[in-house]
């Protein structure tokens, strides 16, 4: 479908903020530095939640970082458990080659004791004795193709146990790295929270307003249209999602972290995104923004460790941080590093 190229829209190139941090925060946390005894008490406020807005990115970040190494680890359990059922089936197969291999060999040792020709002169039905002959003559040849295929099926077990060997060991690091992952995430937030709790109280209940502060009722859109059916079915599943709550690590029903939410959406549209906000950045065809339409995912920071979906008239639909639901904001709310159709 045809882009449609218009002028940028309200709040596309605004730097409106999505975090407790406003820029003007931003820049008064930047120039604070050692602030002296007789400072401004919002001084400190304002670089409490530069502190806490940066520490919720750094956390974004970890999150994404756990999200790639938990969906590994889930392929990869995936991967041995089907290596582990191939393995079985081998050796069942290898255990029936030897049970029909050892009874042929037991035959012809019970009956090879006998010159041939010996046996053959006492034979009462000589005719007899070499029709037995050719046929176990016949035997011997189908034994021996029946060794070279036990001989492959053997290698073939050997060859499939020291890929799962491998899987299993390349497991046991991402395990190692999910819970690596797992502990930054929960560090920071952490802290975040720490630093949350000790402001005053009013100042507290200010940052809690601001979180909630987002649009989650639908906010007027432009007519435009998603440009593909699958993106009008992500759309208004991202819609549908508005008001939950984040959860890191998660993606729906109930909860999502960003890349979660994007997963999800597009998967009631029956396409199948990768877990990472990185990852899905390149899930499909990148666009200008000039040319975003509703449906397209819009990663943010030069890390794409923030994602969207654009939903017209300069909004998105996210899942912003913890203690703030999914909801609409400016597109334009922090640095965009990319817009992807998928």
């Amino acid at each position: 479908m045809a882009s449609h190229r218009r002028p940028p829209q309200p709040g596309l190139n605004r730097g409106a903020t999505v975090t407790v941090l406003s820029a003007a925060a931003a820049t008064a946390a930047a120039a604070l530095g050692a602030a002296p005894a007789s400072a401004d008490p919002r001084d400190s406020t304002e670089a409490t939640r530069a502190k806490v807005d940066r520490l919720y990115e750094q956390a974004e970040q970890a999150t994404e970082g756990f999200n790639k190494a938990d969906d590994r680890a889930k392929q990869l359990r995936r991967e041995v458990a089907q290596s582990q059922d191939k393995m079985a089936r081998a050796q069942e197969r290898i255990n029936t080659m030897r049970g029909a291999l050892g009874s042929v060999a037991g035959a012809q040792y019970r009956s090879g004791g006998m010159d041939p020709a010996l046996a053959l002169l006492l034979s009462e039905d000589p005719d007899s004795y070499l029709d037995k002959a050719a046929t176990l003559e016949r035997v011997s040849e189908r034994q021996a193709d029946d060794l070279q295929e036990l001989r492959r099926e053997q290698r073939a077990l050997n060859q499939e146990r020291a890929e799962a060997m491998r899987d299993l060991a390349e497991l046991e690091r991402t395990r190692v790295a999910v819970a690596r992952h797992k502990r930054v995430v929960e560090g920071k937030l952490a802290e975040a929270r720490r630093l949350l709790n000790a402001l005053p109280s009013a100042e507290r209940e200010a940052i809690d307003r601001a979180s909630r502060s987002g649009r989650t009722a639908l906010p007027p859109l432009s007519g435009q249209a998603p440009s593909s059916s699958r993106a009008a079915a992500a759309l208004m599943a991202a819609r549908q999602a508005v008001g939950r709550p984040y959860v890191w690590g998660a993606n729906g029903p109930s909860g999502f972290d960003c890349s979660g939410l994007m997963q999800w959406s597009y998967g009631q549209a029956g396409v199948g995104l990768p877990r990472t906000s990185q990852a899905q950045r390149y899930a499909g065809r990148q666009v200008s923004l000039a040319d975003a339409e509703p449906g397209d995912l819009v990663a943010y920071r030069d890390d794409a460790s923030h994602i969207g979906m654009y939903a017209g008239n300069g909004q998105v639909i996210h899942a912003p941080y913890p203690g703030a639901p999914v909801r609409y904001d400016p597109v334009g709310m922090m640095p965009i590093s990319s817009v992807t159709r998928v």
